[in-house]
């Protein structure tokens, strides 16, 4: 067992790590700025990965259905249970909204994929991209919106949703998607360079980022937020899988995603929407570290 949890995390934990060292290590010596690195990702590479895998997404219908209907519940599950802790713990409106915030976005890209690549192979990356297609949307939804409410009400925060790169990206890809709509390869070929970016520029960012905030301090909101993420995650998922009927790879690849520490884009949505920024940032690198022990016992269970 032991022997089994040191390769997972030399192997599948570790190089993913390297790229956040190699950010944190490398920001301040070249002078990298992360609030502009955050906004071409923004901006630029999540809706161009977005716009190009739903394009050319292939799966069953019902099993896709089923699989999204999954993840769904999961993560409105865990949105419900990160308002019911804060409004139990009475912590103020900014503070709930950053726990739901955390509790749903799930760095289930630059994490999620290349983790469940190396843990399962290739053949476990359409149903891990179908999560992560389903999540991107749940999370903007419910992220967006919950950070925007705070500071704007219920209609705007619909329209900070409706206006965020990523979902605008999802529509045109899903028609193209479901029309056979054939694309100019110049744009096939843009929308990919820009897409494959994304990865390794949000794990470098996230490294730049971590390392220009030196004000960062844990406290007991970091663990409840990061504690929502990475243990509430994974036990909602276990509870829920059975219920759908999914077995194998499309189970295995729905618990990990639901048990990815907060994303990078937690940070770059917090510092749109000015809702605690330092308090995210410090919440998505505590549980980016925390889940080397939770994501390698649990790679090692799944």
């Amino acid at each position: 067992m032991i022997q089994q949890l040191l390769a997972i995390f030399f192997d599948v934990i570790t190089p993913v790590f390297l790229l956040v060292i190699i950010g944190y290590i490398a920001g301040p010596r070249l002078g990298l700025n992360a609030r502009t690195l955050s906004r071409v990702a923004y901006f630029l590479f999540v809706p161009s990965f977005i716009f190009n895998v739903i394009s050319t997404a292939r799966t069953e219908a019902s099993l896709a259905i089923r699989m999204l209907l999954y993840i769904a519940a999961v993560h409105i599950g865990l949105a419900v249970l990160a308002l019911i802790v804060g409004l139990l713990l009475k912590r103020p409106s900014p503070m709930i909204s950053a726990y739901v915030l955390i509790a749903v976005f799930g760095n289930v890209g630059n994490f999620g994929l290349p983790l469940i690549e190396f843990r399962f192979g290739t053949e476990a990356i359409l149903p891990a991209t179908v999560y992560f297609l389903a999540l991107v949307i749940i999370a903007f939804v419910i992220g967006v919106y919950a950070a925007s409410w705070q500071s704007g009400g219920s209609w705007r925060a619909l329209l900070s949703v409706l206006k965020t790169p990523a979902i605008v990206a999802a529509f045109p890809a899903m028609l193209i998607n479901w029309t056979g709509f054939p694309l100019p390869l110049a744009i096939t070929r843009v929308t990919g360079l820009l897409g494959d970016a994304m990865i390794p520029v949000m794990l470098v960012t996230l490294g730049v980022t971590l390392a220009s905030n030196k004000s960062l301090e844990i406290n007991f909101d970091t663990i409840v937020a990061s504690s929502l993420r990475l243990i509430g995650g994974p036990i909602l998922a276990i509870a829920l899988v059975s219920f759908f009927g999914l077995t194998g790879l499309e189970r295995g690849t729905g618990i990990l995603q639901s048990s990815m520490p907060a994303a990078v884009l937690v940070s770059i949505i917090a510092f749109e929407h000015d809702l605690m920024p330092e308090f995210i940032t410090m919440t998505v690198l505590f549980s980016t570290i925390a889940s080397v022990i939770t994501l390698t016992i649990l790679l090692a269970i799944v």
